[in-house]
């Protein structure tokens, strides 16, 4: 393997994992179980949450999928907008529980947790154009 598509690997396998661990952080924040977390992620079975989990405290590397990772890279946007938004931490933790009209009257939570990449899309979209009206 050349030096440049090596490169390429442990970088990926870098941010998998930090991707991992930022998500889990994230959850775990939002107080989610981990039929939750799996929904968010995409995943099919708590058995990747386990080893995820595994590999983080053993120092292995992460590879996740592709889809994997744009719907963490959604999750991390979303909190980010959140804190963002919101100066106290307890309200970065309850906006994604409440109630809210322009999601029918779902929660954004709720709306995450139909499971599809668009309902993640749809909840990032939401907090920039709010963030948008708020600062510009």
């Amino acid at each position: 393997m050349n030096t440049s598509k090596l490169q390429v690997a442990v970088s990926e396998r870098e941010m998998s994992r930090v991707a991992v661990k930022l998500f889990l952080g994230i959850t775990e924040e939002w107080g989610l179980t981990d039929e939750q977390r799996c929904t968010l992620a995409g995943l099919g079975t708590r058995t990747t949450l386990h080893n995820w989990r595994h590999k983080l405290d053993a120092n292995e590397p992460i590879k996740l999928s592709k889809d994997t990772l744009e719907r963490l890279s959604y999750l991390a946007g979303i909190y980010k907008g959140v804190q963002l938004l919101f100066s106290d931490p307890r309200q970065w933790k309850n906006w994604v529980r409440k109630p809210n009209r322009d999601f029918g009257g779902a929660s954004a939570l709720d709306r995450m947790l139909a499971g599809r990449v668009v309902d993640l899309v749809d909840v990032r979209r939401y907090l920039d154009g709010w963030r948008g009206e708020h600062y510009a």
